[in-house]
């Protein structure tokens, strides 16, 4: 289903940038007068909220922002906040009689630094982009591990389930991760300065620091870890406005953009 929002919305933007280089065409301005834009882009993601209330599992956070610092290049930042409660449960049965192996919350912040430089060939003065990027990125969180049951092959004093563990939850605090992620998005200006992106992403665990009884099964900002492999995916998608610092002239020649008789 993931698959299907994103390539929908991939199609969207670039529909909208198709419609702003016709009204460019049309409208074209001398280029001895216009310059390029220069600036800060902040914002926020909006998949984490959107998320939240479909899930009262999860809460969280994210601003976004990135600052233009060549024609094709980015410098860019994400930190967010997100708390998860998950469960594992035994295979095979429903919802309503699952029987929990244990139960636990993961909450804590996460800050993402990095770079995107734009591949899109932009008409002058437009400050679309479909970019490649990466981040270097850090998570400091607790886990608290809720409740647990103790799984028994020999069910002859408990045929029906299995024994409860202690019934007082456990918290592990002071607990890291870092990790490199490398990603393809895409951002439109729909009106003036507002520009809507999005994004996917591929991520490598570089270090984990876990509690000596319980793993951490997911990290703010990571998502879900795989005992067998150090890899992950995300994406977001965001909301972000633009502040025009100053202008600044190309050093090439820009296209010459034809205008209507």
């Amino acid at each position: 289903m993931l698959r299907y929002i994103i390539s929908g919305l991939f199609l969207f933007c670039f529909f909208i940038s198709g419609a702003q280089t016709d009204s460019l065409a049309i409208g074209a301005r001398d280029s001895t007068i216009f310059g390029q834009r220069y600036g800060l882009r902040v914002g926020v993601d909006l998949s984490k909220p959107v998320r939240a209330l479909f899930d009262s599992d999860y809460s969280g956070l994210e601003f976004v922002a990135d600052y233009r610092i060549t024609k094709k290049l980015y410098v860019a930042a994400e930190f967010g906040n997100e708390k998860k409660t998950s469960f594992e449960a035994l295979e095979n049965v429903d919802d309503l009689n699952r029987v929990e192996l244990y139960n636990y919350t993961t909450s804590g912040s996460y800050v993402k630094l990095g770079v995107d430089f734009n591949t899109y060939e932009n008409w002058y003065g437009m400050t679309n982009a479909i970019f490649i990027g990466a981040r270097y990125a850090g998570s400091a969180f607790s886990q608290t591990l809720n409740n647990y049951t103790i799984f028994d092959s020999n069910r002859y004093w408990n045929p029906d389930s299995f024994v409860p563990g202690n019934g007082s939850s456990e918290e592990f605090t002071g607990l890291n991760a870092t990790w490199l992620e490398f990603l393809v998005g895409i951002k439109v200006e729909l009106v003036a300065n507002f520009y809507l992106g999005a994004s996917v992403r591929l991520a490598h665990l570089f270090t984990n620091k876990e509690a000596d009884s319980f793993p951490n099964l997911w990290i703010p900002g990571f998502n879900n870890v795989n005992d067998n492999s150090k890899f992950g995916v995300g994406y977001n998608y965001s909301i972000s406005y633009f502040l025009p610092l100053y202008r600044k002239k190309d050093t090439k020649k820009n296209k010459e953009i034809p205008t209507e008789e």
